[in-house]
């Protein structure tokens, strides 16, 4: 089974998903895309190497990347991209929204403290909905 995950700039939260989808689960092969990629968030991939979950070989993607390819399940985890992206084909589509911690403001550990947050909330629902 395959999904992609899109948001606007494929830094951190649909990269996050990606990666959680794909260090946990035997079933799903997860990849991920943007409405304009701008690279991924260092802060991101710190967040995730604190669980031990290292997303090297990553890199932000642009949806173009992915025309012509059949996906099961295609989701939009960002409300930008769920009102900007055009038609993408896929058997299912859904909208999981999160918080951008890119937009965090604050010293480094209160960016850090968003960054973590939003990660424990992708990951509780990567279990619920693809880990079984």
């Amino acid at each position: 089974m395959k999904v992609l995950f899109i948001c606007t700039h494929n830094s951190a939260r649909s990269q996050m998903a990606e990666a959680f989808v794909n260090h946990f689960s035997k079933e799903w092969k997860a990849e991920s895309a943007g409405t304009e990629p701008s690279g991924i968030n260092p802060q991101a991939i710190r967040v995730m190497e604190e669980l031990g979950i290292s997303m090297e070989g990553h890199r932000s993607k642009s949806i173009e990347e992915f025309r012509g390819r059949d996906f099961d399940l295609v989701v939009t985890v960002c409300d930008h991209a769920k009102e900007t992206c055009p038609f993408f084909p896929g058997k299912k589509h859904i909208h999981k929204g999160f918080q951008d911690p890119s937009e965090a403001e604050g010293t480094e550990e209160e960016i850090l403290a968003v960054f973590r947050r939003v990660r424990d909330e992708i990951r509780r629902w990567i279990m619920e909905e693809f880990i079984t």
